[in-house]
């Protein structure tokens, strides 16, 4: 029977009251922004947010805790933009959509950072049995290298192979966690080339091979192209993320129709940029249509989450999306979510 897993991607939306706090404390301007340097003011109201987020993913229902993410001002490029040898500048537009983060502009070798590490420690001291339920969070490779900008490496297979180093020498710092979550949406919105997506696979072992923890690689934003998928399906992790909400799902299934799939999968069953907060029954049925598309296939584990980061999203209907993925996974009455 397979094992239904609620979880969440991560990056998850500031509660209210810190969105002011926060913002009388760091200030109003781009270099206010996070960089690694905060003061203790600041890094003391972090961490009381990220207790609250965390007390609400384990009231929620979920299997899977995350840290929150709340510190990451420039989205899934903050591993990078909190490094000493990089160049937090300029503006770019975060996907297709209305945020923007900082350019991290590479000068300087990519060497070990901490940062995130320093974040999941901290987390460790407040979720119930970390080793159990902590879901560390990590751009992959690939989405990170494109979201950088290579002003010290000068080649691309360089510059990707020592993104996939650096983030390797992140995890090798993680304390104990359940499972690692790369989140690749590059793959889908900004394919690998033909020399690249040959070493997408490496970049990608590359990182899952420094935790013994499940690893899954989050894809969202659509589906991958055939060609991207294939090669993602030779990295040796324990599942693929799929965007069930995406309007060419069945491209998903194509892909996996014709290049099979890992034994276990995540889903993102509910919207992350949309306040429509679906009801458990919407939910549950996503998944099952999901798995009456590939009858010959029984996976050993789902993961049920959104479908992107729901950082876009007000904290009240994030809450509600939550309870409702719980709910679709079995581990809370649905009746409580309806």
């Amino acid at each position: 029977m397979t094992e239904r897993v609620a979880t969440t991607t991560g990056l998850l939306p500031l509660p209210d009251p810190a969105k002011e706090e926060l913002s009388d404390l760091k200030g109003h301007q781009k270099g206010d922004l996070i960089s690694g340097t905060e003061s203790e003011e600041i890094a003391s109201a972090y961490a009381e947010y990220r207790r609250e987020v965390i007390d609400d993913q384990q009231a929620a229902g979920l299997d899977r805790i995350t840290e929150g993410q709340l510190r990451w001002d420039d989205m899934l490029a903050h591993p990078l933009t909190t490094h000493e040898n990089v160049d937090p500048n300029g503006i770019v537009r975060y996907y297709d959509n209305n945020n923007f983060y900082r350019d991290p502009q590479v000068r300087g070798d990519l060497d070990f950072s901490g940062d995130v590490a320093e974040e999941l420690e901290t987390a460790s001291e407040t979720i119930d049995d970390p080793a159990a339920s902590l879901q560390a969070v990590l751009p992959g490779p690939y989405s990170l290298f494109d979201l950088a900008t290579d002003e010290h490496y000068g080649d691309d297979a360089e510059f990707f192979g020592a993104i996939a180093d650096f983030l390797a020498g992140e995890v090798e710092a993680f304390p104990a966690h359940k499972t690692l979550t790369l989140h690749e949406p590059s793959l889908v919105e900004n394919p690998p080339n033909e020399d690249l997506v040959e070493r997408l696979a490496d970049a990608v072992d590359t990182v899952a091979s420094e935790t013994d923890s499940d690893v899954v690689v989050h894809t969202y934003f659509g589906a991958l192209d055939e060609t991207t998928y294939a090669h993602l399906m030779d990295a040796d992790v324990e599942a693929l993320g799929f965007d069930l909400v995406a309007g060419d799902r069945e491209d998903t299934l194509s892909n996996i129709t014709e290049f099979g799939t890992k034994d276990a999968a995540a889903l993102g069953i509910a919207d992350g940029q949309n306040t429509l907060v679906e009801s458990a029954d919407t939910l549950n049925e996503r998944v099952e249509w999901f798995e009456d598309q590939i009858p010959v296939q029984e996976f050993d584990r789902l993961y049920l989450s959104t479908n992107t980061e729901p950082f876009y999203l007000p904290v009240n209907k994030h809450l509600a999306k939550l309870e409702a993925i719980a709910a679709a996974a079995g581990n809370v009455d649905q009746e409580v979510t309806a």
